[in-house]
């Protein structure tokens, strides 16, 4: 039996909202295959760029940090 005969044969003991799952599957399938996938050329360029905002995201981290340490706080006063 073919792949494509399995298939057809396992489609057909589905309930309705099954078949309509595996209609948004196959939507979901087609759609990637038209979809071209980001490849990377440069990865000391990536290297690069990750140490650039490294930095930046330590610095947002600890401020976040902060402003809930100082909220918990606020809450436990009240």
């Amino acid at each position: 039996m073919s792949i494509k005969e399995q298939l057809v044969y396992g489609l057909d003991s589905l309930s309705q909202a099954e078949l309509e799952e595996m209609a948004q599957y196959l939507a979901f399938i087609k759609y990637q295959s038209k979809v071209k996938p980001i490849t990377v050329s440069d990865e000391t360029q990536l290297a690069a760029l990750y140490a650039e905002f490294a930095e930046d995201d330590r610095e947002l981290a600890e401020e976040g940090i902060s402003n809930y340490a100082g909220a918990l706080m606020r809450e436990d006063n009240e």
